[in-house]
């Protein structure tokens, strides 16, 4: 496995695991999309190499992207106990609350490209969130 600093065309940074360096260099256009403004115009971002070191020495001090993706976990921690998970149903009941046909009511999970592109052409409200599973550690 290999993590990727990447950026998109807005500038925003995010970290993407791939399972080789040739799994990113063989991606789909516009299969990895930025979570802040949802750009399918990703590219590589300058980042520094880690290296090894012989010797014991003390453990690193957090990176910011490490302390983010901690508060990342922690929303989604939060979502899952708050919200109804709808699973690939969320563009069906999201679209049901938005137009009154169902009780308002906190709804997550998963939807395509297509699907998040239709909701927002619709004016539905929500938001995408990378999801962060929990860990055992």
């Amino acid at each position: 496995m290999i993590l990727f600093n990447l950026r998109c065309n807005s500038g925003h940074d995010f970290d993407v695991w791939f399972k080789d360096g040739a799994a990113y260099d063989s991606r789909a256009v516009g299969a990895i999309r930025c979570p802040v403004c949802d750009s399918a115009e990703v590219a590589k971002a300058p980042m520094a190499p880690r290296i090894a070191r012989g010797g014991r020495e003390a453990p690193p001090t957090p990176t910011p992207e490490v302390a983010a993706t901690g508060q990342l976990r922690e929303l989604c921690r939060k979502i899952a106990e708050n919200c109804d998970y709808v699973g690939d149903r969320f563009a069906e009941e999201a679209r049901k609350i938005h137009y009154g046909e169902r009780k308002p009511r906190s709804i997550y999970g998963e939807a395509s490209q297509t699907e998040a592109g239709e909701l927002r052409d619709e004016g539905v409200e929500f938001h995408r969130v990378p999801w962060v599973p929990p860990t055992n550690s």
